[in-house]
């Protein structure tokens, strides 16, 4: 990617990888590269959040609540034909991400939406028999590995790359910032990152957004916390430090 093509091939432009899907006529089947499980679970997650924590057993909620998005007939549907592409096997365009992404960043626990669709997608957090006791530098390794496979399943790219570092994950103008310039789908990364890093390193372990383009900062950096640092340090750092 960004190399010159070879002197043999006739002289023809290829657009970027990084050019907006919006900006193509025709959008090509190629261009559906997210994978449909991304969007499902954001409403899945919308959907959770809004089912209120005491109901009447006879409680209709979609008829007493009808200003909670999540419960509405609208996510309700998308959510069926979602299950139905993740089935198939199917992938959505940025575009649709786009709008999803707009949809959460339109609540006021955005944040929260996205780190636990980052955490839910990491996959199965229980701990194997056989990562119980691995050396940390062993741990931080795989964690890294299990990160950049799992974005590219997820996203059909590479989403940065790891600096110097134990677990020192940086990106510049990537995926989640480009969606939201605002920063908080950032999150998303902070709880898959966090969830792969329990993984392998322990059920303590946190990690940190420490660096993020919508705070004018030159790149997005997740770091991994060291577990013995206070929780008062950590705050403000670290979203909902109670999960894992």
């Amino acid at each position: 990617m960004g190399e010159p093509l070879p002197r043999t091939l006739p002289a023809r432009r290829f657009p970027p990888m990084t050019e907006p899907a919006s900006a193509r006529p025709f959008p090509e089947k190629s261009s559906r590269r997210i994978a449909s499980v991304v969007a499902l679970t954001l409403l899945e997650v919308i959907k959770s959040q809004d089912i209120p924590s005491e109901t009447l057993e006879s409680e209709d909620t979609t008829i007493t609540m009808p200003r909670r998005l999540g419960l509405s007939d609208v996510i309700e549907r998308q959510i069926r034909r979602y299950r139905d592409e993740v089935k198939r096997k199917e992938r959505i365009s940025d575009d649709e991400y786009r709008d999803l992404v707009r949809l959460v960043i339109r609540r006021p626990d955005s944040e929260e939406v996205f780190f636990h669709a980052g955490s839910i997608l990491a996959g199965d957090d229980r701990t194997s028999g056989w990562r119980r006791g691995l050396p940390r530098s062993l741990g931080y390794g795989l964690a890294r590995r299990q990160t950049r496979r799992g974005l590219v399943k997820l996203f059909g790219r590479r989403i940065g790359g790891f600096g110097a570092g134990p677990f020192v994950l940086e990106a510049r103008a990537h995926l989640f910032i480009e969606h939201d310039p605002g920063g908080d789908a950032c999150q998303f990364l902070t709880g898959f990152c966090q969830s792969v890093l329990q993984r392998y390193c322990g059920s303590r372990t946190r990690v940190a957004h420490s660096l993020c383009e919508a705070r004018k900062d030159a790149l997005c950096r997740w770091t991994v916390l060291a577990e013995e640092r206070k929780p008062e340090e950590a705050r403000g750092l670290v979203l909902n430090p109670e999960v894992g």
